[in-house]
């Protein structure tokens, strides 16, 4: 099967958001690059390693968003390594983490983590397992648990890197 766009070189998205400052503060911490245009009304930002062109509009009508619809955003990163130092950078950037990193065995097994927006999208962070990582599943494919939770998590927690919550893929 061949697909409809003739060589395509840029995914474009757009999304609507409640607060285009917090939103705007938000991505650049999250992409690790600084908006590359910013108006009252939109900011554009251009992330040359996913081939991305991201802009966040102002919701001109007032109307409540649906976050619902767009189930969640996802950004692959290189390992599970690369998922739980994305966890620490995002703890320090104070972003909202819906869950912290795990292993989830059902469906397409994974090592993630989900983020919420200022807006209240989701945005899920994942690796993809290596064939030993997926050997070790349990028989009842419980997720597993990556970092430690409460006090424990906060004291063994590394500074972050300054660039992005995220791995930039190699």
């Amino acid at each position: 099967m061949s697909a409809m766009i003739a060589a395509p070189g840029e995914f474009h998205l757009s999304l609507r958001v409640t607060d285009l400052a917090a939103s705007t503060a938000f991505y650049a911490s999250l992409f690790g690059v600084p908006a590359k245009e910013r108006t009252a009304r939109y900011t554009t930002f251009v992330v040359p390693y996913l081939h991305l062109n991201f802009v966040l509009l102002v919701n001109d009508k007032g109307d409540p968003l649906d976050t619902y619809s767009l189930y969640h955003l996802g950004l692959g990163v290189a390992d599970r390594a690369a998922v739980i130092e994305s966890y620490h950078r995002a703890r320090a950037a104070g972003a909202d983490i819906v869950k912290p990193p795990r292993t989830t065995w059902r469906g397409t097994p994974l090592h993630e983590l989900w983020l919420r927006d200022p807006t209240g999208y989701l945005i899920e962070i994942y690796a993809r397992l290596t064939e030993a990582e997926h050997a070790e599943m349990p028989a009842d494919k419980a997720p597993t648990r990556l970092v430690a939770n409460g006090s424990e998590a906060r004291r063994n927690e590394r500074q972050p890197g300054p660039e992005r919550l995220f791995h930039e893929p190699s």
